[in-house]
């Protein structure tokens, strides 16, 4: 029988070059999301394998290298820079006797950490159940014996059983409360789109600066900090520029391989994202590794079907690249990137002017103006 190890905070990190490229981006990022979780980094682990070990994912003489590691800087967990297998998780606990986790849960684990509206909190938890139900089986010593005592022996529901029946409702239940919830959002969109509101959404890659430029553009006040997934429920305020409605939406930042299941479960939120009019991609343009950052964040956008909303690219922290503040335009003088720095403000105004002639094509000089004014008037009486 097996017993699942205690988790710990001093980590070791295991990377492996499986041909995916940009490795030191990668472990870079590995580092800054264990940081995130609260946990320290004691040690690293790389190697280079043509495909993962179907036992032990890293091959056997690599897992004794991560033993030695474990050893070496008195660590207590193990984390994989992959996706393990349930299977390959409960053979690595074995063989090291720690806890052992994946990108998947770590990245779980800092959203259940960041979580705050009853929404955000349903969402993570609805991920981790689902996470979770493929590792219950052998996963733990009590899950393998029926309960119960003298007089109590016999035909009847392990445990093991009685928790798959047990998270199979308590899933059930969350889909029906983010159900509901989604319902509710669906009747506020259909309201905005009556009063000719322009919606826009800030996505981007996570720690790209986009609840900074959130508060710089509102003054809202929302959470900003200088970690991976500081932000995590969408926040929303209304705007006015040049006379026009706005409505913008500070989303939850993009990682590349961001889990499936991670997906799904904010589905519901993300869809908000599709809805939009207009996508500001905000871009760490002091980021080494940006390129690849936003083909990630275009990937995520995909799966969720907001690949073909327009989209304006914000080239965020030019104060750390000493660039100018500046508009670039395309073909037919279309909107392609804006140059700024949420921090110290620079470019601000540019992007304001572009909301602006973005509201005003899409409504109307008009329209934008004599619902801009009908609001302010009601919020003023």
């Amino acid at each position: 029988m097996f017993e699942r190890p205690a988790s710990g905070e001093r980590a070791i990190l295991v990377q492996l070059d499986l041909g995916q490229g940009a490795i030191e981006e990668r472990l870079s990022e590995l580092k800054l999301l264990v940081g995130s979780a609260g946990a320290s980094v004691e040690g690293v682990v790389q190697g280079r394998r043509a495909s993962p070990d179907s036992k032990l994912f890293a091959g056997s003489g690599k897992v004794q290298e991560i033993a030695e590691a474990l050893r070496a800087n008195a660590g207590d967990i193990v984390v994989f820079n992959h996706a393990l297998s349930p299977a390959q998780q409960r053979n690595l606990e074995r063989e090291l006797q720690c806890m052992v986790i994946d990108r998947t849960a770590l990245i779980l684990d800092i959203f259940a950490q960041r979580a705050r509206s009853h929404e955000g909190k349903l969402q993570v938890e609805l991920a981790q159940l689902e996470h979770l139900a493929t590792r219950l089986v052998r996963g733990w010593t009590h899950l393998e014996r029926q309960k119960g005592g003298i007089g109590l022996r016999g035909p009847g529901e392990k445990q093991l059983e009685t928790d798959r029946r047990l998270l199979g409702n308590r899933v059930k239940m969350l889909k029906t409360r983010l159900a509901l919830i989604e319902k509710q959002r669906k009747v506020r969109r259909r309201a905005r789109e009556r009063r000719d509101v322009l919606s826009v959404s800030l996505v981007g890659y996570t720690n790209a600066g986009k609840s900074t430029l959130f508060n710089a553009l509102t003054k809202a006040g929302a959470y900003a900090a200088d970690q991976l997934f500081a932000t995590l429920d969408t926040t929303s305020r209304r705007l006015y520029v040049g006379g026009a409605n706005v409505v913008l939406s500070d989303t939850v930042g993009f990682i590349r391989d961001l889990p499936h299941a991670l997906v799904a479960a904010f589905q519901a939120t993300l869809e908000e994202t599709a809805q939009a009019d207009l996508l500001l991609h905000v871009v760490d343009s002091a980021g080494e590794d940006r390129d690849a950052q936003i083909e990630a964040v275009n990937q995520v956008l995909a799966e969720i079907g907001a690949a073909e909303v327009p989209q304006i690219l914000v080239w965020n922290k030019i104060d750390l690249t000493r660039a100018a503040a500046a508009v670039e335009r395309g073909d037919c003088d279309k909107l392609r990137r804006i140059f700024l720095s949420a921090r110290t403000g620079e470019g601000l105004d540019l992007l304001r002017d572009a909301l602006a002639e973005v509201a005003s094509q899409t409504f109307g000089d008009d329209a934008g103006r004599a619902t801009g004014a009908a609001d302010e008037r009601s919020e003023q009486s």
